[in-house]
């Protein structure tokens, strides 16, 4: 069975991981008590959407190797300031440590992803 050609971010399994990770995030963060929401419930789904966003960007900018690498970088960076929300989320009781082992778990696979998209941007690069 032959894969279907990636057109467009959406097409990208690490793009699809971050971004049913993000809405998972949100539905769960629904249950985050009032006085979080705006602190870590705001930080925990700006941070888990921007990397979809970020990934977006970068998409657009694969003309460019040192720009598409760039913006794979802020989706790192975002990535694991989403794991670090998602520990305090566990810490404050938030939620349940098996939710975040998993959510956690998913952003490894995420930043597995970038970063092999990082250390070989040229499969993603359009071509001259």
């Amino acid at each position: 069975m032959e894969k279907e050609p990636i057109k467009s971010h959406k097409d990208l399994k690490v793009y699809q991981m971050a971004f049913d990770a993000a809405m998972k995030i949100f539905e769960l963060s629904k249950k985050f008590p009032v006085e979080e929401r705006y602190s870590l419930t705001d930080q925990i789904r700006r941070s888990s959407r921007s990397v979809c966003a970020n990934m977006a960007e970068a998409w657009r900018k694969r003309r460019y190797e040192a720009a598409f690498v760039a913006k794979l970088n802020d989706c790192e960076s975002e990535a694991a300031e989403t794991q670090t929300w998602i520990e305090f989320a566990v810490k404050c009781n938030y939620l349940s440590v098996e939710s975040g082992r998993e959510l956690y778990g998913t952003y490894n696979q995420i930043l597995g992803g970038l970063v092999n998209m990082i250390a070989n941007p040229t499969p993603w690069l359009m071509k001259r």
